[in-house]
């Protein structure tokens, strides 16, 4: 069974996430709902740190730790922000 793509996976979590909130279903399948979206969630999360890591690598650019900055936005850096925004 081919691996479902980052859009799939995500697109399944809103939809556990979804029948979670509309409470109609049995306390079971919410159970394992939950557990299912609590998976998905983690292997995404995982999914995104690599390739922001895989951007910051790409990018060459470190920050004073050593550690490769996310210098392709640095509208995502708190201390790059501009003022009153």
């Amino acid at each position: 069974m081919p691996t479902k793509s980052f859009e799939e996976r995500l697109a399944r979590l809103e939809q556990v996430a979804a029948s979670l909130k509309d409470g109609k279903i049995p306390l079971e399948e919410a159970v394992a709902l939950f557990e299912e979206g609590s998976r998905l969630a983690k292997t995404l999360e995982k999914e995104l740190a690599r390739v922001e890591r895989k951007v910051q690598v790409l990018s060459g650019e470190t920050t004073e730790t050593g550690e490769p900055a996310l210098g392709l936005f640095p509208e995502l850096d708190p201390d790059e922000a501009e003022p009153g925004r």
